[in-house]
């Protein structure tokens, strides 16, 4: 069996595995590259992989850099089953379809641009036509019970802990008369997270696939960040300041209503107005709702109550361009969650020009943040930035939030491998940066002797 990555490398975006036996390739994942230099050159369809060669797709969640090339492979001829659990399915579609407006609108402009200089015009990565006939592959799967899914290879979902419908992946592959078993974590929730169930150790394992993200590092705790939260919340509303949150539609978006209700419910600040600008958020949020089975035990009791529903009375959804840009005219306080969570386009760009020159504004950072986007630098400190085209002084308060990470930290994951750990299996480690991988290669070395391994993009890895 091989095993080769083309994503996620070394980087934490692009996430696609190539799994190939005697018998079957199947492709766990097929990610977008996102906020690094040239990432538009490298969404491709690989060279190594050849659509119409393959069995089957497995998604571990819908985050569009696990999902964001699946496209490209019906636009090459992919006719096989993606496999995938219902909330992953449905949310997939979402993140999906407006991608392909997005390639859609970027291939307009760039298209203009050509016509001016008598270029020939480009195509779009893919259309919402292929995202319809990948949509039309997927299979949905249950949580825990085993699959076929391609000749000699079962696999079963479990619990990732990561967003709605998030898995690891356990494949049970029979090759040469022997049985191996390989493990993807996908992306891992940490512990204790509102809302979402916590992710389900593993067990049995020859070879795990492990993510990396915050490999070298933990997040504060969540009962620290709710408080710091909290504070930031309630001093803005006492200054009259505009809070905006870089919201990534699915996960962190549901997280912030869930917590500012909980303010209002006691009491810590008086309602406010709270401005979802986000069609794709709006929609997610529906989507949670409809998948209450995956939630845990008080958000269920939440939702039995209709509790959530009153907290939230001040909530405004804006659907609208003419929505969005009404908040502009808001004064505060107020609170503004929009796209995209990395600041790399989507309506929070507009709110950034308008509000990051202002002292009063305030800036919450509560997602990663790819290197070389507009969110990292503001992360890191920059007095200028530029915004479609434009210079804008920093002059707002500008807070990150590691704690409300939908991705587990060093401690969590290590946590989670330690339930396969006794039985030796060789690591591998992914979807992280230089440090991330590094600090995790070392601490996974000193607890529990075992060497991880470190593969570069398209490096194979052979399982005997």
């Amino acid at each position: 069996m091989q095993i080769t990555p083309y994503g996620a490398a070394g980087e934490v975006t692009g996430s696609a595995y190539l799994v190939q036996t005697d018998r079957a390739q199947v492709l766990i994942d097929f990610g977008m590259f996102q906020g690094v230099r040239m990432a538009e050159r490298r969404n491709t369809l690989p060279r190594g992989i050849s659509p119409r060669s393959l069995d089957a797709v497995l998604l571990t969640h819908c985050h569009l850099d696990h999902v964001g090339r699946l496209p490209l492979l019906a636009r090459r001829g992919y006719e096989g089953p993606v496999f995938a659990t219902p909330a992953t399915q449905d949310l997939t579609a979402l993140i999906l379809r407006d991608s392909a407006k997005i390639q859609a609108h970027d291939a307009e402009r760039l298209n203009r641009k050509l016509e001016r200089q008598a270029k020939p015009p480009e195509e779009p990565l893919y259309t919402i036509g292929h995202v319809e006939a990948i949509l039309g592959r997927i299979v949905p799967v249950a949580y825990d019970e085993p699959v076929d899914v391609a000749p000699g290879i079962k696999a079963r979902f479990a619990e990732a802990g990561h967003i709605l419908g998030s898995s690891s992946i356990q494949l049970l592959v029979q090759e040469n008369g022997h049985e191996r078993i390989v493990v993807f974590s996908g992306d891992l929730g940490p512990l204790g997270v509102p809302i979402l169930k916590d992710y389900e150790c593993l067990r049995r394992a020859d070879m795990v696939f492990l993510e990396s993200t915050y490999g070298d590092r933990d997040h504060r705790s969540l009962t620290e960040t709710v408080g710091e939260f909290e504070q930031i919340v309630a001093r803005a509303v006492e200054e009259k300041g505009k809070i905006l949150v870089p919201t990534f539609a699915v996960g962190r978006a549901q997280l912030m209503l869930y917590l500012l209700a909980s303010m209002f419910r006691r009491n810590l600040v008086p309602r406010f107005p709270i401005y979802l600008d986000s069609p794709m958020a709006i929609e997610a949020t529906r989507i949670y709702e409809r998948h209450p089975e995956l939630y845990d035990e008080e958000a269920i009791s939440l939702r039995r109550n209709h509790q959530m529903q009153s907290d939230l009375s001040s909530l405004n959804l804006s659907t609208s361009a003419d929505d969005s840009k009404a908040i502009n005219e808001v004064a505060g306080p107020c609170l503004v969650l929009a796209g995209a969570g990395m600041c790399n386009a989507g309506r929070i760009l507009h709110h950034l020009k308008q509000n990051l020159w202002r002292p009063e504004t305030w800036v919450l950072i509560v997602g990663y943040q790819g290197e070389g986007s507009l969110g990292r630098r503001l992360v890191e400190g920059e007095p200028m930035v530029r915004i479609h085209g434009e210079k804008i002084a920093v002059q707002a308060n500008i807070r990150t939030l590691g704690g409300f990470s939908a991705h587990a930290g060093q401690k969590d994951l290590l946590h989670w491998f330690a339930c396969l750990a006794s039985g030796g299996p060789r690591l591998v480690l992914t979807h992280g940066e230089g440090r991330g991988r590094e600090g995790l290669r070392e601490a996974v070395r000193e607890r529990f002797g075992i060497e991880a391994e470190l593969p570069g993009y398209g490096e194979p890895l052979t399982l005997d």
